[in-house]
């Protein structure tokens, strides 16, 4: 017997049929046979090498190697998703440390939510069973922390910054660099000693940050740098050459300043002597030792929090001015460099309590458009204040004079109606409310999105309102108790000020400069 190309075939092999006439031709329409020259064969697991070359694997197994390829599409996909794409980078090997408390705070929230419970479930094992369920949680978090750095890579790109996270549900952030307006590097203080830090991206119309913790503290500001020229319109090509722009220093907070001007605030002291009266009155009343600790422990915790822990956290406040903003480095322990923007602050406020007065001190806050930066200064010379505010606000002097609400509004706030006041510039609304703790809250024209004027029957009878405005911060900034008449004319006069405000404002860019 004879095959179609004339070659003699073994008779066992046509007894079996293996071959036969109808097998040697392709029928109309069909394609040719996949394992070529028409001839057909069962697969093998174990196929013999051909040629010194590895041999194929079944066609039911994924990667059969060069000659064949993967058959599989998930595995193809899960494996492509593991390595990074051409120009995306990984974070900084110490990331799994960070990242495998996930696991372990798990069971440590258990515990503290049903302490009797875990006592009991822990007691009720062998000692050899908790030494294994603690070291296979140790494991378990160590390759949770593993797997979770691994499957996570950032690259950035003409237009975008792509961060790609997660094991089991994938999540790629998409952060624009025109609608980036801050980008905050923070070194807690093991990360100090680690020399790592991370990234925190402000963007607008983002409620949270979007962040890259931890790259190489050199990675962090060279990415930084670049981030930030590229929200300033530098070309891709020439953004890294630009470089970390140089920051001038405008005010440095003195540590004994900060601690006096702390020990003065009025807020301190008044947690500190609830913290105390408030557990020594439930002693007296109820003698119970567990309600007195369980209400001490938050109230002097909260006084800590508003003096030591406000000291830790503005120690070595620094204001420096460069061309992407104002720079703000501060932090005893964890050390906090920030940017604010000049033209995303939507209002700036001069707070200034009344154990400041005397030494002219001054804190001066913010309220920054889809920012959590909310702290400028935290307490300095007025004089040096606002010349801070002249550069973050250009063009806007701080006024001095201030119009009191007519002697009706008495009957509307008895006693505390003195301590409101109003005045109207060419570039802002300032308005102030407060006595004790004096609050002076300017906003530009430029920044000011709508005007109300709000008023109720009892101010209408002794002929008051108060006017409105609001910002792009989602805050609202009130003149309050004003007569009438004066806050029906400022209600239109204003409305054509932010109009015209608007139309002359500088664009919201960055180092407006060459290159940009």
């Amino acid at each position: 017997m004879a095959r179609g190309d004339g070659r003699p075939v073994r008779a066992d092999a046509a007894r079996g049929g293996r071959i036969g006439a109808a097998a040697a031709e392709v029928r109309p329409g069909e394609p040719a046979a996949a394992h070529g020259g028409g001839r057909h064969g069962r697969d093998h697991p174990r196929a013999r090498p051909r040629r010194g070359r590895t041999p194929a694997g079944p066609a039911h197994r994924a990667g059969r190697g060069p000659i064949g390829g993967a058959v599989n599409p998930e595995a193809e996909e899960q494996a492509t998703e593991a390595r990074p794409a051409p120009g995306e980078r990984r974070l900084h090997p110490v990331t799994p440390l960070r990242r495998a408390w996930a696991p372990v705070a798990v069971g440590a929230g258990w515990a503290v939510h049903d302490p009797d419970g875990a006592y009991r479930r822990v007691s009720d094992l062998a000692a050899e069973t908790v030494l294994l369920a603690g070291g296979a949680l140790v494991l378990f978090a160590c390759l949770y922390g593993f797997l979770s750095w691994w499957f996570t890579h950032f690259s950035v790109t003409d237009t975008e910054l792509r961060i790609r996270t997660g094991l089991v549900f994938r999540r790629t952030a998409h952060i624009r660099l025109d609608r980036l307006q801050a980008v905050d590097l923070n070194q807690p203080l093991l990360a100090r000693f680690l020399g790592v830090a991370k990234l925190k991206m402000d963007v607008i119309g983002a409620d949270k940050k979007d962040e890259l913790a931890y790259l190489s503290e050199p990675d962090a500001r060279a990415l930084r740098a670049e981030l930030l020229a590229r929200a300033a319109g530098f070309a891709p090509e020439h953004a890294r050459e630009v470089g970390e722009a140089p920051a001038a220093v405008l005010l440095h907070v003195p540590p004994k300043m900060l601690a006096i001007s702390l020990a003065l605030s009025g807020g301190m002291w008044a947690w500190a002597v609830t913290g105390i009266a408030v557990p020594v009155g439930l002693w007296f009343l109820t003698h119970s030792l567990p309600l007195v600790i369980g209400t001490g422990i938050p109230l002097l915790g909260a006084a800590g929090a508003s003096s030591v822990g406000r000291f830790i956290k503005e120690y070595d406040w620094t204001v420096g001015a460069s061309q992407d903003g104002l720079r703000l480095d501060h932090g005893l322990l964890d050390k906090a460099h920030e940017t604010v923007p000049p033209g995303r602050v939507q209002t700036v406020h001069i707070v200034e309590p009344l154990l400041w007065r005397r030494r002219g001190w001054v804190r001066i806050e913010l309220d920054v458009a889809g920012s959590s930066n909310d702290v400028l200064v935290p307490v300095a010379p007025r004089e040096i204040a606002e010349a801070v505010i002249e550069r973050i606000l250009p063009g806007v002097v701080v006024p001095s004079g201030l119009s009191r609400p007519p002697a009706s509004a008495r009957w509307c706030v008895p006693l505390w109606w003195r301590g409101y006041g109003l005045a109207v510039t060419e570039t802002v609304f300032a308005a102030r409310h407060g006595r004790l703790s004096r609050k002076l809250s300017l906003v530009p024209h430029a920044k000011v999105q709508s005007v109300r004027l709000s008023q109720g029957p009892w101010m209408r009878l002794h002929g008051v309102a108060d006017i409105h405005v609001e910002t792009g911060a989602n805050t609202s900034v009130a003149a309050r108790l004003r007569s009438s008449a004066e806050a029906s004319e400022l209600l239109e006069s204003q409305a054509e000020r932010s109009r015209t405000g608007r139309r002359e404002a500088r664009p919201d860019r960055w180092m407006a400069g060459e290159g940009a």
